[in-house]
């Protein structure tokens, strides 16, 4: 036994010896980091430096007269509990009629959005092309990015990015230590590893979700507005909304790269006014801060195919769906981050925490979380 566990310690330093040679031979420092914290989590701006998202003249959510007054449906309440939920709150004829915190959180508690992100960044976008910034959608990706001039990426424009048809050689791959998604969340330069990228396929065919196209579209609007993305997300979204705290975006390293594709921190009050803006078509409180146009191009399906049939799902980095019915559109991140516009019954509904429950298939997972909130909420306010 004893020679057993001394054959089998030395087989372990010698792993650990070969890897930290590895990782440093090759440059893949971020390891450890990935090894250390294991997997991501919503309160992992700790780990990181962070770029701030600046809020001023924040105004407070009107309260409804139904205020908290209803009993949560108990399905609804079961299921955010099962999935640890840290905040569920809806908003309802553009008054708060409901909010509920978990654990340590309160209403101005910072929360990883992870990939709703994405949707803020297409916001932004539309944003920069009202502006003149940009021309439009269809404007080369080389424009702004001189990389991405030549070879195969030279084919590569705005739209492509925005619809997750890019056809990059990125593998969104989660789970695995060697993924350029675990290597972008603890790495230090996003820059160099979006533009090692090539395009490998026929770009506007097929949806595939990749983290690096909106990493992408945020080096496009960087170096459109001459801003960083927290510089510009304050002035054009953050400010304008009026939100009532300020937010935070993650950078690849110090005075560095926002993690575009994540990493937006925040709280469930200020999130819902993402929704807001959109459920009302880009107005808000009577202000259009983005043309209605665009709202509805990016929650209206994008002409591509999704396994082969006609993508029903994706727009401009926004998620689409029916329920009853009722069209919803939103945004969503990896462990189960929501804002949900359900435009029919005027509700934005905000869900944040620590769990997604879904059925893991080809090309990417099916939700069978985001249908019992969307119930729950709508049986509830009948």
């Amino acid at each position: 036994m004893k020679k057993a566990l001394r054959i089998f310690g030395i087989f372990l330093i010698v792993a650990i010896s070969l890897f930290a040679i590895y990782t440093i031979v090759s440059g893949k420092t971020y390891m450890f980091k990935a090894l250390v914290y294991n997997y991501v989590d919503i309160d992992d701006n700790e780990l990181f430096q962070n770029r701030k998202i600046e809020s001023s003249n924040g105004v407070e959510w009107p309260f409804s007269k139904e205020y908290n007054k209803k009993p949560m449906p108990k399905e609804l309440q079961k299921e955010l509990e099962e999935f640890k939920s840290v905040a569920f709150l809806v908003i309802k004829d553009d008054s708060l009629l409901y909010e509920n915190y978990w654990e340590q959180y309160t209403d101005t508690s910072l929360s990883n959005s992870f990939s709703m992100a994405k949707s803020f960044v297409s916001v932004m976008i539309g944003m920069a092309i009202q502006e003149g910034k940009i021309k439009s959608i269809d404007q080369p990706v080389g424009d702004f990015i001189p990389e991405y001039k030549i070879g195969s990426r030279a084919k590569l424009t705005i739209r492509h990015l925005l619809t997750m048809s890019a056809a990059l050689s990125w593998d969104e791959g989660y789970t695995s230590l060697f993924s350029p998604v675990t290597e972008a969340y603890y790495g230090t330069d996003l820059l160099k590893l979006v533009n090692d990228l090539e395009v490998v396929g026929v770009p506007g065919k097929d949806f595939s979700y990749q983290s690096s196209a909106t990493e992408l579209l945020s080096i496009v609007l960087t170096n459109a507005t001459n801003t960083s993305l927290s510089e510009y997300a304050s002035e054009k979204l953050w400010k304008p909304l009026q939100a009532m705290h300020t937010a935070e975006w993650s950078l690849d390293h110090a005075n560095g790269r926002e993690k575009a594709y994540c990493c937006f921190y925040s709280n469930a009050r200020d999130f819902a006014r993402i929704g807001s803006l959109y459920l009302h078509d880009g107005n808000w409180n009577g202000k259009q801060l983005i043309d209605t146009a665009w709202v509805r191009a990016s929650t209206t399906p994008a002409p591509t195919l999704d396994e082969g049939k006609p993508n029903t799902e994706y727009g401009y980095q926004w998620w689409i769906g029916n329920y009853s019915g009722k069209r919803i559109f939103y945004c969503r991140g990896i462990l189960g981050q929501y804002i949900v516009d359900i435009p029919d019954e005027h509700i934005v509904f905000v869900r944040l925490g620590h769990k997604r429950d879904e059925i893991k298939g080809k090309g990417h997972s099916t939700l069978t979380d985001l249908p019992i909130y969307v119930k729950g909420v709508l049986d509830w306010i009948k």
